[in-house]
């Protein structure tokens, strides 16, 4: 008769182990955390936790879901408008690394200093997801090297050819001189109150 797989306990093992590591045990360390003495029974752990959502697989390489990871509960909606009634109700649960980043792997996170791009609502302390790899369209906000340097501005094409644009009054936009070189399109802006 097949052993019963405690998975409540081994999903709780791996989150830990994710949480210290931040990354999937391989396979002889989940044989030592989970106590096994073959690579088939972890091989069945791991085929049970993907299809309960846990993980995925490309190919040979495993990630974690935000199941697994931890998420944060979504309870529903809230009027930003005038007030209504609302009752609190857990509509579902969310991870915000599946929410926000669509490409993991081309995915990068930056601290925002200066106040550039106040009037887009990234203020100094915020963090930015860009994410590399797509042509910016005009309108964007861009990470770029600009002669050698780093900014984050608007992206904007016209007659005379790229214009990275502030979006606050006290700076002028930036044309390049000598070279571009487009790290990133911002996807997703974070900040934390208090």
């Amino acid at each position: 008769m097949p052993r019963k797989i405690e998975l409540e306990e081994k999903v709780r093992k791996l989150r830990e182990f994710f949480q210290q590591e931040r990354r999937i045990p391989g396979y002889a360390e989940m044989l030592e955390l989970f106590g096994y003495r073959s690579k088939n029974a972890v091989f069945g752990l791991l085929k049970k936790l993907e299809e309960l959502g846990y993980i995925v697989r490309s190919g040979h390489k495993l990630a974690p879901t935000g199941k697994l990871t931890g998420s944060v509960r979504l309870l529903g909606s809230v009027q930003a408008g005038f007030p209504s009634p609302a009752e609190e109700e857990l509509a579902d649960t969310i991870s915000l690394d599946e929410y926000l980043i669509r490409r993991p792997e081309a995915t990068f996170m930056l601290t925002v200093s200066g106040d550039s791009m106040i009037d887009a609502g990234i203020h100094p302390g915020d963090i930015v997801i860009v994410e590399k790899g797509n042509k910016p369209k005009k309108g964007d906000i861009v990470v770029a090297n600009v002669d050698d340097e780093w900014t984050m501005k608007y992206f904007t094409i016209d007659q005379a050819g790229v214009r990275l644009d502030p979006a606050n009054p006290k700076y002028r936009f930036i044309r390049p001189r000598r070279s571009l070189n487009i790290g990133g399109i911002v996807k997703a802006v974070i900040r934390r109150y208090g």
